[in-house]
């Protein structure tokens, strides 16, 4: 009976096809919409968590109160507060960072980007543990003084012409020799910067007690919130303020997430109207195909058609506009996910799409949900028709 009534609703599609494809559109709107949006911010949040497990879990942040990354304004931060964590048992090494967004020359050409400063003794290291790898060159190791290291795309995009390994490019009027270049990480920000020794740093900046941010690698993972106590209890008492931050990886992205959720719940709240939308637009649709098959339902119902049995013939046909609609839907979101990711990457921006199978399923059982939940009443109003009335509809 179920495979009579769902051939019956085929039919009842296919004879007015321009209505119909009409009302699956405003669902195939609907479900991309949604669909794209939840691929785009669950790939945005996996993206997210896949670089700071590359930074590292085991660290511990210290840094300005405010402190927004690389190149924002921080003030605060000092040698001494470096000098107390120090004293601090329990880290593998305490790493001093500064962050300065400057001019940089090559030739006669001038470009802006982020350079940083980091101690040449503990650059590899450094730099191992956070996922960073070398495409090319050396790290920066202790005795170098005007050497750098710089991203793929200073090498690629900066200047007219590519830099190599040698080449020499000027900062603050130094100059300072190429001796690696980093891998590509598809984050603009890593690939746009340009590493050189702390000390280097400190002098052509003029930053000599000056530090932009401390990176503290704890030996063990158990012990991370007791030393993070710790760190704020010391340098409270040192500093006599508390004008700084101390936070861990895991604390920071679960910031970042709780944010992504609430983005998130709001941009596919948004996106739920339209497929509302879609929805009055299926049950707007029905009611008229209700009206139009009017002796037809009185000349079923007359040869001993029931009541549930109209009922369910329209609700079949009304889930599967929803479902056609979702299956759609659910490819143009996924179109327009990959797009995004796409657009994304060749702007310097890391973002890995990734297609969930469970989303993808989502997009089509909700879809069929709306058209099942817009067809109740158009198929309650046809179930409800007396035989002898609809024999005399005209």
């Amino acid at each position: 009976m179920l495979k009579d009534y769902f051939l019956m609703a085929i039919n009842s599609i296919r004879h007015r096809k321009l209505r119909s494809w009409l009302t699956v559109i405003g669902i195939i709107i609907g479900v991309a919409t949604i669909i794209s949006l939840i691929i785009v911010s669950r790939s945005l949040e996996s993206t997210i968590e896949a670089q700071f497990e590359k930074f590292g879990a085991n660290r511990i942040l210290i840094s300005p109160k405010g402190f927004q990354g690389p190149g924002s304004a921080s003030e605060g931060l000092t040698t001494k507060d470096l000098e107390a964590v120090e004293k601090i048992s329990g880290f593998e090494y305490v790493i001093p960072w500064v962050f300065v967004s400057t001019e940089v020359r090559y030739k006669d050409q001038v470009g802006f980007t982020i350079v940083s400063g980091i101690p040449a003794e503990n650059y590899e290291e450094f730099s191992v543990d956070s996922g960073v790898e070398l495409q090319e060159g050396r790290w920066i190791e202790e005795g170098d003084k005007f050497e750098a290291i710089v991203g793929s795309r200073v090498v690629e995009d900066m200047f007219d012409r590519p830099l190599r390994l040698g080449n020499k490019i000027e900062i603050e009027g130094e100059e300072f020799r190429i001796i690696g270049i980093y891998k590509e990480t598809g984050n603009s920000q890593d690939d746009n910067q340009i590493s050189i020794p702390l000390e280097t740093a400190r002098d052509i900046f003029n930053k000599p007690d000056d530090v932009d941010g401390i990176v503290a690698q704890v030996k063990n993972p158990d012990d991370i919130p007791a030393l993070q106590e710790k760190i704020e209890d010391e340098l409270e008492d040192e500093r006599g303020d508390t004008n700084f931050q101390v936070v861990t990886a895991t604390q920071i992205l679960e910031n970042i997430n709780e944010v992504l959720g609430i983005i998130q719940f709001v941009l596919v709240g948004i996106a739920a109207i339209s497929l509302v939308v879609g929805g009055i637009g299926i049950m707007n649709s029905m009611y008229t195909s209700v009206l139009e098959r009017t002796k037809e339902i009185g000349i079923m119902k007359a040869i001993g058609a029931k009541n549930l049995d109209i009922f369910e013939m329209f609700l079949i046909e009304s889930g599967l506009v929803g479902l056609v609609g979702g299956l759609f839907g659910t490819l143009l979101g996924t179109g327009i996910a990959l797009f995004i990711g796409r657009i994304a990457t060749n702007s310097g921006f890391l973002l890995n799409i990734k297609i969930e199978v469970v989303v993808l399923l989502f997009g089509l059982f909700f879809a069929f949900f709306v058209g099942i939940l817009s067809g109740v009443l158009p198929a309650l109003q046809a179930a409800k028709l007396r035989p002898v009335k609809a024999l005399r509809y005209e």
